[in-house]
């Protein structure tokens, strides 16, 4: 099997069936009914903020962890200025829906959130490249995925329109490049039987870290 047939296998047998088991959970599953209370999605803009904000962060540290590399470093700088509106693209969205500056400042990560964005931001200070890259490639393909979901559901039941959600439609176009990228990036840079090891088992927990955070959503904000 080739890097890249390898990588695909990745998809279509970890993430894929992850993402899938992510959208039938409580959270989507009442979003897309139009039963999930203003709530938690609040909760979603504030941890999502949180998780932006550090993203931000980390890609600035994978810029100086690559800068020997000219290929590397510009693909992680074009990551970085990829991100850098999405913070307040987030909070563009929570303005809508309720939240102010103050409920920004103030928000702590629920333990899951943390959790989640904990172990990203150590792969990519501390992570092989292929391990870091395989953890986000799930989250490219998760959220591309439930930026749909988003938008769609967000549109049609609670009265929100392009502008509040330029966020989802954002990441509904600009995830698919980036994900294109992470596998093109991982097919280049998984050369042994150990990397492969390392993206199986970075996908897996990934996915499960993913799952856990919209749990603790759902849990840490009902009303």
């Amino acid at each position: 099997m080739g890097n890249t047939e390898f990588v695909r296998s990745v998809v279509k047998e970890i993430i894929e069936p992850g993402v899938e088991r992510l959208m039938n959970g409580a959270f989507f599953s009442e979003l897309r009914e139009g039963r999930l209370s203003r709530r938690r999605l609040q909760g979603w803009a504030l941890q999502q903020h949180y998780r932006n904000v550090e993203l931000c962060k980390g890609f600035a540290l994978l810029m100086v962890k690559y800068a020997h590399d000219p290929e590397l470093f510009g693909y992680f700088s074009y990551q970085y200025n990829e991100e850098q509106d999405h913070p307040d693209l987030t909070k563009k969205f929570g303005y809508a829906i309720g939240l102010k500056d103050e409920d920004f400042q103030e928000v702590i990560p629920l333990f899951e959130c943390m959790l989640h964005t904990s172990v990203t931001i150590r792969g990519m200070l501390t992570g092989s490249l292929p391990e870091n890259r395989a953890s986000a490639l799930v989250n490219e393909t998760a959220i591309c995925r439930h930026s749909e979901e988003f938008y769609n559901a967000l549109r049609q039941h609670y009265g929100l329109g392009d502008n509040e959600l330029e966020f989802f439609t954002v990441h509904t176009v600009a995830d698919k490049d980036h994900t294109a990228r992470a596998i093109e990036i991982l097919a280049r840079y998984t050369n042994t039987p150990r990397d492969q090891l390392l993206v199986q088992r970075s996908a897996g927990n990934t996915m499960q870290l993913k799952l856990g955070k919209f749990d603790g959503i759902y849990r840490g904000y009902a009303e």
